[in-house]
Parts: structure tokens; sequence; C-alpha cells
């Protein structure tokens, strides 16, 4: 079931309207929010829509200040929504003890494992729930959707796309945690939502998912070589060879000297919005 979203707060950006929500979330039994871009354009005619999934740490509104993402989603004609990263305030012991797991940190899973199986269904939420949603509040057209994210929300973009192929015609990523089995904060995240059996947690791994799904359209990600989590958690090169081994196209651009914040975001951002427009709009 869809509940109807509560406006929480509108503001004016590039003739069009940034917009931030709450709605009753029937996935994640509890209350869950979202901002939605909508471009002038959107007031004249329905158009494709473009997900973003945010990183550790952030909230619905961390992509909507800094990205600076606006400016293009008006001049390319895209609807930009941005859910929040987990449930929140919902109860669980030690949900709020650790900044990568837990609060803030839903890691784009549906957990299975008490206490968190009652709340975190977070790929539900963004792969069914929340697309359900807008179609019926928003003016976008249903069969356009793209997705994209950054870091924890690149291995949940990736992720999504990979396991349905047929829902999104685009997809990118900004220094995504591209092998969450062989990382620390993966490894943390999928033991606790997840449990013990790891064949499970391979349906979350984009490196490994790409084993039995490809994408039917090039893949674009764009890290930076200073990124203080390159080597540890985020680990493209896996997911570069899992690409080679199936000729799955992708753009890997390493960009020299950008380190994992939104200043390396918000400059290649109209690069990734372009990437989408091109496909959503064909």
């Amino acid at each position: 079931m869809t509940h109807d979203p509560h406006l929480i707060s509108e503001s004016l950006s590039f003739e069009g309207t940034v917009g931030f929500y709450s709605h009753h979330s029937s996935a994640c039994n509890g209350e869950m929010k979202f901002a939605v871009y909508q471009p002038p354009t959107a007031k004249e005619r329905p158009l494709p829509v473009l997900y973003f999934l945010s990183g550790l740490t952030c909230t619905e509104e961390n992509f909507m200040i800094k990205a600076g993402a606006q400016r293009f989603a008006a001049e390319y004609g895209l609807i930009l929504v941005t859910p929040d990263t987990s449930p929140r305030n919902v109860g669980i012991v030690g949900e709020e003890e650790s900044w990568d797991f837990g609060t803030g940190a839903g890691f784009y899973v549906d957990a299975t494992q008490t206490p968190w199986d009652r709340h975190y269904q977070m790929y539900t939420y963004v792969t069914t729930e929340l697309p359900a949603l807008i179609h019926h509040h928003f003016p976008v057209v249903p069969n356009r959707q793209g997705i994209f994210g950054h870091s924890m929300g690149g291995h949940g973009a990736l992720v999504c796309a990979l396991r349905n192929p047929d829902r999104y015609r685009s997809v990118s990523a900004f220094a995504p945690i591209c092998a969450p089995m062989q990382c620390p904060w993966g490894q943390k995240a999928f033991s606790h939502y997840l449990g013990s059996d790891r064949t499970h947690w391979q349906t979350y791994d984009a490196s490994e998912l790409l084993r039995i799904s490809k994408f039917h359209s090039p893949i674009l990600i764009d890290q930076g070589t200073s990124d203080q989590f390159l080597a540890t958690q985020l680990l493209p090169d896996v997911f570069q060879k899992a690409c080679e081994a199936v000729d799955q196209p992708l753009e890997l651009r390493l960009q020299p000297g950008y380190d994992h914040s939104y200043y390396f975001i918000s400059t290649f951002i109209k690069d990734h919005l372009r990437h989408h427009a091109i496909a959503l709009n064909a």
C-alpha cells in the first residue's frame, strides 16, 4: 500500500521546485523522507525520473543541497528523486551506535535478520514502493527511469540496476562500494542485516551480480584517485575486472586528485546527468 506524501518544505530552484516530503512506508514500517526536484517543464508534461542514492550518514537533503544538480536537471528535463538512506528512530537497540551501520546506513538491502528485518527493507523501498509513490503523485514517465548514487548509494544504484535492467534505462555512480563482500563496510553491514550465509550476500554485490546479470547499457563510474576509501572500501578494480569478464560496457574514469566529497560530485555532476538524459530522452 502506498501512502500519500506530506510536503514539509518547498523552494524555487532554476525556475523549478525542490520539495522535501515525508510519508508512511509500508516496506520500512514507519516514516520515510525523500526529496524531489521538478524542473520548470514538469508543469507542461510528464518527464523522465532519475533516482539518486546517497552514501553513509547522509539524508534526503545532502544531494539536493550540495551536488549542484538542479541546474542540469532543468536543462535536460529530468525529475530528480533522493530518498533517505535508512529508516530512523524505529527503536532498534544499537541503531545509533555506528556511523557505518544502522541509522544512515541502510545499504539498500532487505534485511533478513532480527531486529533489522522489521524496518530495514531499503531495497524494496527504493525499487518498488518509492517509485510507485512517485509515479502516482508526480508528473513522471514511469518507463523512463534511471538510477545513480555515491559510495554506499553507488553500490545501491549498481545493484538495483543489475537486478532490474527492465526497470532502469541508465545507471552511473560516484565512488561506489563496488565489491561489498570484500570490504569492511560491506562485511559489517551484510553480516548484521543478512546473516552469515554469504550466498545471500551475493545478491547485493555488484561485482558478483555481473556473473548472472548484465546491464543493457554502458555503466559510468567516476572515482577520485585521492579518495581516502579507494584502496580499502571501494575496490573499483574488482568491478572493472568483473565487467571485462562478461563484456559489460563500463566507462570507469579515474579523476586525479579528487577525494570522496561532494566537491568531487559537483565537479562531474553534469556529465552524469547528461549520461542519463541521453538514455532517458532517447
